[in-house]
């Protein structure tokens, strides 16, 4: 029997130890976690190497890593949800997934997911969005209307949110959600506390160039990270045309025109997302299309389905987990790519996430060897 845990630990720190633990103590089973590689949800580059925060989580209470492919790692949060449960759910032994939330109430969060899916609710969202409505909002409004403040309120949260759309893929899988209490800090709190802070707060801190001292008490690792991908991005941009642009996940209604026109007149990406950010089109959703046009992933690439599960690092029993899985294991990518189809597809994505990846890190390292790199045994 095992959890599963779909995480980006981007970095790993102590929430995401706690996590782990409580998991672990509560349900006494081994933990696989299904984690984003080179780039993240949030449409960035994760802050170190996939195969260094794979051993932090080795570390820290996991027994096996998993990569979710970039593909779906640079999705929003149902497909992010719906890949992470697909992985999850293809392994005989997975009894939970555990996921942090600021509820920690998995019944009420229950309630929500299943208001979300309502008739009744998404024909309130429809017309909403029909107004030039922002569909968080629009959701949050209309579960409101039909079932309350109570059930509404966890909509507010960005993990509830999350874990909601856990709950939704995981319907017919036969497993069960768990959630922890976020403890500590706030999702993006900028304040640290009681040996917790954000990954949001910690990457801000590495990007400004803090001095090591003042995340280490949050973090197992020290990491060096510098954005460095604004480069790289434009030129891909300004030799994509409009119709190349509109092939992106998550681009409609003439969003090509606005990255388009964007790119020639910015010179950075933030500029770009500040520039093409509308009330429907947040930063975070800007980010995950900015960086799939930087990878070359478009909106097929998305309707792949997963016939495999690529290992970035396992323990003992761990490896003993793997025989539990009905999807083809890869533990070398160059051996993934040889099967050809879609696991080939796939596979590309994440090599060549893991190579221009590598333009972020102070020390550009020639990651195409990523193709030999031994998975992290511990």
């Amino acid at each position: 029997m095992a959890t599963a845990v779909i995480c980006e630990f981007n970095p790993f720190h102590n929430g995401h130890k706690y996590l782990l633990e409580s998991a672990k103590n509560v349900l006494k089973e081994p933990v696989i976690a299904i984690m984003s590689g080179s780039f993240t949800q949030r449409g960035e580059v994760a802050v170190c190497d996939k195969f260094v925060r794979a051993k932090s989580a080795l570390e820290n209470g996991a027994d096996l890593v998993l990569e979710l492919p970039v593909v779906f790692s640079l999705s929003g949060a149902e497909g992010f949800a719906k890949a992470g449960v697909a992985i999850a759910s293809a392994f005989e032994c997975t009894n939970h997934l555990a996921f942090g939330s600021e509820s920690g109430d998995c019944e009420l969060l229950k309630k929500s997911a299943n208001a979300v899916c309502d008739e009744m609710v998404q024909a309130l969202v429809r017309d909403g969005m029909k107004n030039g409505g922002y569909y968080p909002r629009e959701l949050e409004n209309a579960v409101k209307t039909v079932f309350g403040d109570e059930i509404s309120s966890v909509l507010c949260e960005p993990n509830n949110i999350l874990g909601v759309e856990y709950i939704k893929a995981l319907n017919g899988t036969g497993v069960e959600p768990f959630s922890v209490a976020r403890t500590g800090v706030a999702h993006d709190s900028r304040i640290a506390g009681e040996g917790f802070a954000s990954a949001s707060h910690i990457r801000e801190m590495l990007r400004n160039g803090e001095n090591a001292k003042k995340y280490a008490p949050y973090i197992p690792d020290e990491i060096t990270f510098s954005e460095n991908l604004d480069r790289p991005l434009l030129y891909r941009l300004r030799t994509m045309t409009r119709e190349d642009i509109a092939k992106l996940p998550d681009v409609g209604e003439g969003l090509e025109n606005r990255i388009a026109d964007a790119a020639v007149r910015c010179s950075t990406s933030s500029e770009i997302a500040d520039l093409v950010k509308t009330k429907r089109y947040t930063h975070a959703r800007i980010r995950r299309i900015l960086a799939c046009a930087l990878l070359g992933i478009e909106k097929a690439h998305t309707q792949i389905p997963i016939e495999y599960v690529r290992v970035l690092g396992f323990t003992n029993e761990g490896a003993e987990l793997l025989k539990d899985c009905r999807l083809n294991i890869v533990t070398s990518a160059s051996n993934g790519i040889r099967t050809g189809g879609n696991t080939k597809a796939l596979l590309e994505k994440d090599i060549l996430a893991y190579d221009i990846s590598a333009l972020a890190y102070e020390i550009p390292k020639r990651s195409g060897l990523d193709f030999t790199t031994p998975i992290v045994k511990i």
